[in-house]
């Protein structure tokens, strides 16, 4: 799944996953938190992670500070 629109904007579902990580946040309780299955939400964040959107420390991730601006400039695009 991708997570970062052609024109560098987040896809919705992305937005909405990195909106859940404002605390260091496990794939399994993400997948319940937006109702996404596992896989999908782990594949999610790999290619976060490879975007430097969010880092992951002791099996939980986290938005970093460059996943926050791009979150909240996304978040125009959809308002």
């Amino acid at each position: 799944m991708a997570c970062i629109n052609n024109d560098g904007t987040l896809t919705e579902s992305a937005r909405r996953l990195l909106g859940k990580l404002t605390v260091p946040t496990a794939p399994e309780e993400l997948s319940k938190r937006i109702g996404q299955p596992v896989f999908r939400v782990r594949s999610s964040l790999r290619e976060m992670e490879a975007a430097g959107l969010v880092q992951a420390s002791e099996g939980k991730f986290l938005m970093t500070e460059a996943g926050k601006k791009l979150t909240a400039e996304s978040s125009r695009v959809y308002e």
